[in-house]
C-alpha cells in the first residue's frame, strides 16, 4: 500500500462532496480481516467527521486546498460577466449542483457569479437562493482555509469582488 505525502495531520483539504475540511489523523482500522488505514477528515462547520481509506483519497477527489494562483483564477471568473441562460430551472440546477460537487474552485465562482442577485434584481426562487448559498459557502470556505480568515469574511470579501464586477 502506497502512502499519500501531499496530506499529513493538520492539513486542510478539499473533499468534494463537503468542501473544505482538515486532516485530524490517520489511524487503521481492522475491516474484514484487514488492517486499514483511513484519514480521519473533519468539517468544523458540517460538524461532521469523515473517515477516508488512504488508498480511495484519490479517487474520491480528495485534493490539498487551492493555491493562491488558482484562486487567483476563480476571483477572475467571479469577475467576469455572467451569462444569462434561457435554460429550464431544473436543468441549470443539475448543472450548478454537478460544478458545485466537483470542488473546483473556478465552477464555484462561475456558480456564485451567475445566481449572484443585487438588491435591484429579481428576487430569486428558493431553491436558487439555496444553490447560491451552497456554493458561496463552499467557495468560502476554501478562500478561508487559503487566507487563514475567518469564513464571513471570506463570504464578505466574494460578496463585495461580485457588487463591484
Amino acid at each position: 500500500m502506497t502512502k499519500i505525502t501531499s496530506f499529513s495531520c493538520g492539513n486542510h483539504v478539499v473533499y468534494p462532496a463537503h468542501g473544505v475540511g482538515k486532516i485530524q489523523s490517520i489511524e487503521t482500522h481492522e475491516v474484514a480481516g484487514h488492517a486499514l488505514e483511513m484519514f480521519v477528515i473533519s468539517f468544523e462547520k458540517d460538524r461532521m467527521t469523515l473517515r477516508l481509506p488512504v488508498a480511495k483519497a484519490k479517487t474520491s477527489g480528495l485534493r490539498p486546498v487551492s493555491t493562491s494562483k488558482e484562486l487567483g483564477e476563480a476571483i477572475n471568473a467571479l469577475k467576469a460577466r455572467s451569462r444569462v441562460r434561457r435554460t429550464m430551472w431544473s436543468r441549470r440546477a443539475q448543472e450548478y449542483e454537478t460544478k458545485i460537487n466537483s470542488g473546483d474552485p473556478i465552477f464555484l465562482a462561475e456558480v456564485v457569479r451567475e445566481l449572484y442577485r443585487t438588491a435591484n434584481q429579481p428576487e430569486q426562487s428558493y431553491s436558487e437562493r439555496q444553490v447560491y448559498q451552497n456554493a458561496l459557502t463552499r467557495l468560502a470556505g476554501e478562500i478561508a482555509a487559503v487566507e487563514s480568515i475567518d469564513q464571513d469574511l471570506a463570504i464578505q470579501k466574494v460578496e463585495n469582488i461580485l457588487a463591484a464586477a
